[in-house]
């Protein structure tokens, strides 16, 4: 099954195989940003431009709870590895973690100076990790609710972030076109991967570039002899 929100304010559920659209949900009433599978398959979480998030019986189609908190567009959501927890980021800065029985908000975690747009568990369940377009990555312990690390490195906003399996490393990507892999341990960025569009490009008797163009080709790969 394949799970779709769109800016008509709707959720739809496919068949993948036949291409059939099953099912539609309809209670949002903004643009559906989110949409997440719980681990058992059994229920949808979705979350929207309303500000809302809402937990769904996938074969019923019946909206079992909406979860109400944030403040601005919600952006992002994840389910822990053993599905008794929702995490949800948002615009207004804040990531919050959700009881999934209860409907109750467990924790709101604030430390991200601009809009949070991805949230993930590590695969152990104990942290959580969410990229922000302040330009950082945060480690948190999901149980306490601190902060454990601060990544810095990216030059634009983080876009998505993942544990590796064995949750010791973390990817994320960013608008400043680099993709970094960080040591969850220790903090260090290991490498950053750039397509270089512009490889071995020389630009040596190119005319009307300025020198932040120059700047910009050559972290591209071009060169100046």
């Amino acid at each position: 099954m394949l799970a779709s929100g769109s800016d008509d304010q709707t959720v739809r559920l496919w068949d993948v195989h036949k291409g059939e659209c099953l099912k539609i949900l309809q209670e949002h009433t903004h643009w559906v940003r989110a949409v997440a599978f719980s681990p058992d398959n059994q229920k949808l979480a979705t979350g929207s431009s309303d500000q809302t998030i809402k937990l769904w019986d996938i074969h019923t189609g019946k909206c079992l709870k909406t979860f109400q908190g944030h403040s601005n567009w919600v952006r992002a959501l994840t389910f822990s590895p053993n599905g008794q927890i929702l995490a949800s980021s948002s615009d207004d800065q804040t990531v919050r973690l959700w009881n999934i029985l209860s409907g109750k908000c467990l924790k709101t975690l604030h430390k991200h100076t601009d809009r949070v747009r991805t949230v993930v568990f590590s695969p152990d369940d104990h942290k959580l990790a969410t990229g922000s377009s302040d330009q950082t990555i945060k480690l948190w312990d999901i149980h306490t609710g601190e902060c454990l690390k601060t990544f810095h490195k990216h030059s634009d906003s983080v876009r998505t972030v993942a544990f590796s399996p064995d949750g010791k490393t973390l990817a994320s990507c960013s608008n400043d076109q680099t993709i970094k892999l960080w040591d969850v341990e220790t903090g260090e960025c290991l490498k950053t991967l750039i397509d270089k569009l512009y490889e071995g490009m020389n630009i040596t008797r190119v005319t009307g570039l300025t020198q932040a163009e120059k700047a910009t080709l050559k972290a591209l790969g071009a060169v100046e002899l």
